[in-house]
């Protein structure tokens, strides 16, 4: 270790402050992210800070902190670094990501998780010199950064994949351009072909011609989940993914491929859960009614959501969009005394304009390349979260140099 490293104070890194209180009532519309304990939750027309800033939480959600390069607003709820005493700001975000785990620690709440600055500051700190502060926040950006540009990526082709299912299925786009005597736009004339060139009256309008207006329950298998006991060690603690709606991904990833608890064999079976299919879409069904997530492995699911396949011939990502486009009617007809809920009926209550197979399977064939790349870069971005992760603490203490790790990001880069 350099002996220009030093043991300070976490006051002698960054002073933290007490954020400013605002209510939603006093917000008006505006770019300016208000930023809580829990991350931006809302957005004003006013600033309190210039960026760069770090945040973290400070009552209610603690060990969270958040890193913002523009002007902010740092809610009451959280603490934010009104001095960075001449380090890097980067630096001093990724010295507090590493704090997490003890921030928890140090709540102070007697009824809701609070974390006390003055308890932070004396805290005893290894700090480096600036030249490796600054190295050391750019190879974990450059981490940062490589799964933001997947993040990215997929926000892109997952757009593209729902706006095809949009102009095909719901908008009819195809058979407009033919019966218009236009060739369907971006379409090679064997897939044009597959759609007719008149619609037809029905009870959800104009459709098709040959289209037929069926439940969305004849076109899916509907699988239910299990309710395993937890209070029985037997069952918790295995290989076997256990879904449950805090799990579902992002709108962009749209894939899930693990999960926060694992359950054994014995705990599937004794519950009465399946074990489901890669390709799998779950939804959930109670509370928070209409969250999706498709499955990239064999994974187990609790009861307040069901798994669904394709049935008649659809395929999984047919289903799967088919089921994005009526998550807001689902919402609607969910019905519950105390949750709201989707059952078993309720699949039936949506009805839609069911096309050919072979117009469902032409659309598989195009969206399953941008479905499976998507898949790919949530595997990377989770290996590339692991590696920062295990950098964390092993940079921060100069346990590991920067030259090192800058060689292996280099094998690593795109």
């Amino acid at each position: 270790m350099a002996g220009e490293w030093k043991y300070v104070t976490i006051g002698e890194i960054a002073t933290l402050q007490r954020g400013f209180d605002i209510s939603q009532k006093e917000q008006r519309p505006g770019p300016v992210p208000v930023i809580s304990s829990g991350g931006t939750a809302s957005f004003h027309d006013e600033a309190k800070q210039a960026g760069p800033g770090v945040i973290m939480g400070r009552k209610g959600t603690l060990g969270s902190v958040y890193w913002i390069d523009k002007p902010y607003w740092p809610h009451s709820t959280s603490l934010w670094v009104k001095d960075f005493h001449g380090n890097d700001p980067k630096f001093v975000y990724y010295f507090f990501k590493a704090m997490g785990p003890e921030l928890l620690r140090m709540d102070v709440g007697a009824a809701n998780p609070t974390l006390n600055r003055n308890h932070v500051h004396p805290l005893p700190a290894l700090r480096p010199p600036l030249p490796a502060q600054r190295a050391i926040a750019s190879v974990l950006g450059t981490l940062d950064d490589l799964i933001e540009v997947n993040r990215e990526t997929n926000e892109a082709l997952e757009e593209m994949a729902r706006a095809l299912f949009k102009s095909w299925f719901v908008d009819f786009d195809p058979v407009r351009a033919k019966l218009e005597g236009r060739p369907p736009a971006g379409m090679d004339a064997a897939t044009a072909a597959l759609f007719p060139d008149h619609f037809q009256d029905s009870e959800l309008g104009q459709i098709p011609k040959g289209w037929e207006v069926k439940p969305l329950s004849k076109n899916i298998e509907l699988l239910s989940g299990g309710t395993p006991k937890t209070s029985e060690p037997s069952y918790w603690d295995g290989e076997i993914p256990w879904y449950s709606v805090r799990d579902a991904p992002s709108d962009t990833d749209v894939w899930v491929v693990d999960t926060d608890r694992k359950i054994t064999p014995l705990g599937v079976s004794d519950s009465a859960a399946s074990i489901l299919p890669e390709k799998t879409t779950i939804i959930s069904a109670r509370g928070t009614v209409g969250k999706l997530a498709l499955i990239g492995r064999p994974m187990a699911m609790n009861q307040s959501c069901y798994g669904v396949r394709g049935a008649a011939g659809y395929r999984e990502f047919f289903t799967f969009y088919a089921l994005k486009e009526g998550v807001e009617e689902f919402q609607q007809n969910a019905h519950g005394s105390v949750f709201d809920t989707i059952t078993r009926e309720t699949f039936s209550t949506l009805n839609v304009a069911s096309p050919p197979i072979t117009v469902a399977d032409a659309f598989e064939a195009l969206v399953e390349p941008l479905m499976e790349t998507i898949l790919a870069n949530v595997h990377e971005s989770r290996d590339l979260a692991a590696l920062r992760d295990t950098l964390l603490p092993k940079l921060l203490s100069g346990e590991v140099s920067v030259e090192r790790v800058e060689k292996r990001l280099a094998e690593i880069r795109p």
